[in-house]
């Protein structure tokens, strides 16, 4: 580790490859930077700092962001910001990019990056985990093996035993004609970061019922996860904010709420029926002046 002025510095590499990545991070005590926005703040969190960074900039595909007709292809790196003004401006993708646009503050957007963002299993707060939970996403993972794609739900629940060294190397989102929302409850004491996040995404039958529900909540408990429990009671049902928010009443009794600085566990289940209305209402306001 360098040192100047008796400060250290980690030393960096700056792979080009998925492969020479894998290899950099190989060592004990290397750790991978995008836009560095939780590495960064390691010290506040009382963690001891990587001894060498490997920067993944120079990867080709990484900060790509590609739409076709069945799915959009997310580059790790594609930073907030850039999710917020290029993912397609569809009822179905809102969820995404609510996520992308209303997370931390406009700084931490310009740099953090989504792969950044879901990859590390000690930040609870993603915005994004429930979002991509809502819209059935898969993650490449590549590693010292090759690359696999895995379902959100199964990445979010693993990704703290997988064998180091490992990257994400690709986010892949199904397009949908669905409707979306994406609704978060940030605390001041918290900072940037929400006490409790609902990411809603509906498919409606001919009739206006719902045809099929994904359900994503996060902040409330360490990993983020679907709310299948809601999202069955309310399959066959008009999508109406009142009945969404009486029925997420009924069964807030699904999550135990995390303790933290931020909030009490038991706030976090008591504000998250609220969230669910809001959400529906954002889908019902889409409705309105688009009927389906």
């Amino acid at each position: 580790m360098a040192t100047q002025s008796g400060t250290a510095y980690p030393s960096m590499t700056h792979p080009r490859s998925v492969e020479q990545a894998l290899a950099d991070l190989e060592p004990e005590g290397a750790a991978a930077i995008a836009g560095g926005t939780w590495l960064m703040r390691a010290p506040l969190r009382h963690e001891d700092g990587a001894e060498r960074l490997v920067a993944l900039h120079r990867i080709e595909g990484f900060s790509r962001l590609h739409n076709d007709e069945d799915a959009i292809s997310i580059g790790p790196l594609t930073t907030h910001d850039i999710l917020t003004h290029n993912l397609p401006r569809t009822p179905g993708l809102r969820v995404l990019r609510e996520a992308a646009g209303r997370s931390a503050n406009p700084g931490v957007r310009r740099l953090a990056t989504i792969g950044g963002n879901i990859a590390t299993s000690a930040f609870a707060a993603s915005d994004f985990a429930p979002a991509l939970l809502s819209l059935d996403a898969r993650i490449a993972i590549a590693d010292r093996t090759g690359t696999r794609d895995i379902a959100i739900e199964d990445f979010l629940a693993s990704r703290a035993t997988f064998v180091q060294p490992w990257l994400v190397s690709k986010i892949i989102v199904p397009s949908t004609r669905r409707l979306s929302a994406h609704e978060r409850l940030p605390m001041r004491r918290a900072g940037d970061y929400p006490c409790a996040i609902v990411s809603v995404s509906l498919e409606l039958d001919d009739n206006g019922l719902i045809r099929e529900a994904r359900i994503g909540v996060g902040a409330l408990e360490a990993v983020a996860r679907r709310w299948r429990g809601l999202e069955q009671a309310l399959t066959g049902r008009p999508a109406t904010p009142e009945q969404a928010e009486r029925v997420a009443r009924e069964l807030a009794g699904d999550f135990t709420g995390r303790d933290a600085v931020d909030a009490p566990g038991w706030y976090r289940v008591s504000v998250l029926p609220v969230l669910v209305r809001r959400a529906f209402a954002t889908i019902q306001a889409d409705l309105m002046r688009s009927p389906q």
